[in-house]
């Protein structure tokens, strides 16, 4: 016998919006930033969920992936993914 689930999207909504969650994906980018040395920026937003980019300069991933080895740094789980 399968079990139903059924996933409360007002509730999955309140969480991703939530404070705590801000916090944690900011101080994430923060760290990411921290790794990737001078020249990193962090930008904190808003979109359907709270969010958060690092950017740091082309060159700089291009020739030497630095925004990967630091988000790999700062414990994120880093996929390439291959086109």
């Amino acid at each position: 016998m399968r079990a139903r689930v059924t996933i409360d999207r007002q509730g999955v909504r309140n969480v991703l919006n939530s404070p705590k969650v801000a916090a944690a994906v900011n101080r994430s980018a923060r760290r990411v930033a921290r790794k990737a040395g001078r020249g990193a920026s962090v930008q904190e937003y808003t979109t359907d969920r709270q969010a958060a980019s690092v950017g740091i300069p082309a060159e700089d991933q291009a020739k030497h992936g630095v925004l990967v080895r630091a988000a790999q740094a700062a414990g994120l789980e880093v996929r390439v993914r291959r086109t």
